[in-house]
Parts: C-alpha cells; structure tokens; sequence
C-alpha cells in the first residue's frame, strides 16, 4: 500500500490516521496542535500569546483557541490570565516530558483505529483476516517515532536516532 502523509483534511471519525485510496493522512488539527505546543516548548515556561502563536504557525485564531481549549482539558497546556505579557499559555510541564504522541491524542484520540474501532477490537473473516496484524503493526510503527520525540527534541531541532534513522532511508521520501 502506497503512504503519504498529508495534513489537509481531518480524518472523518476524529482518529489521526486516515487510509483510503492508498493515502496515510494526518488532519489538520494534529498538525496545528504539534505546531502550537512546539512553540510554546521555545518559550516555555513563559506565557505566550494565542495571538503570537497563530501568526508564527500560521494557525487561524479561532481553530487555534479550540485546539488550545482540548489541550488544557488534556492538562498538557495551561492559561494564565493576565494584561500584557503575564498572559498567555504556557506548557503544563517541561516540553521534554510532552510527546507528539500526547499533543495528538489530546486532539484526535488514538493514534491508528478502523472506522472508530482500534485494531485489537477488529474482527476480519476469511482472506482479511490477516488485516488486523497489519493495521497493529501500522500503530505500533507510528508510536515507535510519535511516543519517542518529544516537544523539546522538535523545539531544539536535535530529534532522536531513530528518526534519522528512518529518514536516511531513501524509501522513505518516495511519495509512492
């Protein structure tokens, strides 16, 4: 199956992971959200303004505000009220203890599911039946990177072996 990562659609049922026509697709929100927490790992532990993140990410405001709101709710953000530069949000902790893993399921949910439903749950007959390994081996792929980089290794720009790793593959960037 051919895979390519795109972030311009949402997946239908709220999961990262979208698969259809071939297509591997992180949503939109997952990719604003990773964006948003990256900077403020940069500033952190210093407040930031919803208004200075959106215009650095080029996030829209009002998405950026919901994003926010499910991050709090998550306790991976916190707002500070305040005027001038006492307000903002700021990491509820140090940015090396936050994994994309975390930002994207306090977002969308699990990481990989079919039709709503994780792959563990899946019931597949005849020929399919092998499917369900598949789409597990699939999740487990994406938490071997997703669990393992965190906010801090993205804001610092130094990310962890294994992801050079999979890069150095050329394979890797073949948008097959």
């Amino acid at each position: 199956m051919a895979s390519t990562v795109s972030t311009d659609e949402r997946a239908p049922d709220g999961c990262l992971l979208k698969v259809s026509s071939g297509a591997l697709k992180l949503s939109a929100k997952a990719d604003y959200a990773i964006r948003a927490a990256t900077e403020m790992a940069v500033a952190y532990p210093v407040p930031m303004k919803g208004e200075r993140i959106a215009t650095a990410q080029d996030i829209p405001q009002k998405f950026l505000e919901n994003i926010m709101l499910e991050l709090k709710h998550e306790g991976l953000v916190l707002s500070v009220r305040g005027r001038g530069p006492d307000g903002g949000y700021h990491l509820a902790m140090a940015p090396e203890k936050i994994s994309l893993a975390d930002v994207i399921r306090a977002v969308e949910g699990p990481l990989a599911n079919i039709r709503g439903i994780r792959p563990e749950q899946i019931e597949y007959t005849g020929a399919a039946v092998p499917l369900q390994a598949v789409w597990i081996a699939v999740r487990a792929n994406l938490r071997a990177v997703l669990e393992h980089v965190t906010l801090a290794d993205v804001a610092k720009g130094e990310l962890p072996p294994l992801v050079g790793e999979r890069v150095a593959d050329p394979d890797a960037w073949l948008p097959r």
